[in-house]
Formats: structure tokens, C-alpha cells, sequence
């Protein structure tokens, strides 16, 4: 079988959309011919699309905030984490947040995460990172390796559903 030439034919008879839509059934579907419905994704897939977002947040940051490079992992983490969330150009409107960041006035910072509408929008991923923010650590465990990574997400995704979420 000639993957190529097949891959081309599937495009031309499916369509190749970057965006949901609904096929002639009526089925979330996107890319080529992917039913998130009955389908999903894999997570193998999840996780490719989240390294890209990931470098897309970061070449953003690194454009739009270039001294964030400059702050401590977990700042830089918690700043890629809220740009990933809300988008680079709303998280540059927090702008007594990231006047604090840059004066390395941590604490000042975290009253500013948490005194918005982005943090009652949130509300328990805005406390963990403005706590992390002011302390310069997590207050809860992350692995880093990424199986370890994996398994724990997956504990935490269970332990979330038998608690009722």
C-alpha cells in the first residue's frame, strides 16, 4: 500500500480541517475525518498537542515578556501556565501582576493573580499557583519524568471522579 498517495486520497475525499465541525451526521469531527465523539484522541496525541502549545506559549512569552527567562523555574512555569490558560495577549492586560513579577515583588504578585476575574473564573488552579508564586515552590507534589508524570495524572483524574469532582 502506497501511504502517501492514500493519505493524499483521504484528504481530498474527508477534507482536512484544523477546526471542529460537524460531518454530514451530524459528529464532532476534525482533521481528517477524526470523530472526537466516538473516537477521541489518543494520549499520545494529547500529549504531542500539548509540547506544541507549550513551545507556541513560550515562543509568545519569550516575544511579548522577553525577561521572563530570567525568573526561577517555577515562576517561568507559572506564568507559561496562566499564559497557556488564558491566552498571551489577555494575560498582558494583568498589568500591575506583571509589574510586580518584574520587580521580583512575589507576594504583591500573587494578591494580583488572585484579585481578578480570572481567578474566580478558576478558582482552585488560581490559589495553588498564586501560593506557588509567592513561596517559589509548589504546594502540592509534581513528578517530572514523564511516565511518572502520566500515572500520577491518571491517580489524580480517578481520585477527582470518586471524590465528584
Amino acid at each position: 500500500m502506497n501511504k502517501q498517495r492514500l493519505k493524499a486520497i483521504l484528504i481530498r475525499h474527508e477534507g482536512l480541517s484544523l477546526k471542529p465541525y460537524r460531518d454530514t451526521r451530524g459528529n464532532l469531527t476534525i482533521g481528517v475525518g477524526r470523530n472526537l465523539e466516538d473516537k477521541g484522541i489518543t494520549e499520545g496525541e494529547a500529549l504531542f498537542m500539548l509540547e506544541n502549545d507549550i513551545r507556541i506559549v513560550e515562543e509568545e512569552l519569550n516575544e511579548k515578556i522577553p525577561w521572563w527567562g530570567e525568573l526561577d523555574p517555577v515562576r517561568q512555569e507559572i506564568l507559561a501556565n496562566m499564559a497557556f490558560n488564558l491566552g498571551v495577549p489577555k494575560l498582558m492586560k494583568f498589568k500591575r501582576f506583571l509589574r510586580a513579577l518584574k520587580e521580583g515583588n512575589y507576594a504583591q504578585a500573587a494578591d494580583e493573580m488572585l484579585d481578578s476575574l480570572w481567578a474566580q473564573q478558576v478558582g482552585r488552579r488560581a490559589k495553588e499557583l498564586a501560593l506557588a508564586m509567592r513561596n517559589g515552590e509548589y504546594p502540592f507534589d509534581v513528578p517530572e519524568e514523564e511516565d511518572k508524570l502520566l500515572e500520577y495524572l491518571n491517580d489524580r483524574v480517578w481520585d477527582e471522579v470518586n471524590k465528584g469532582w
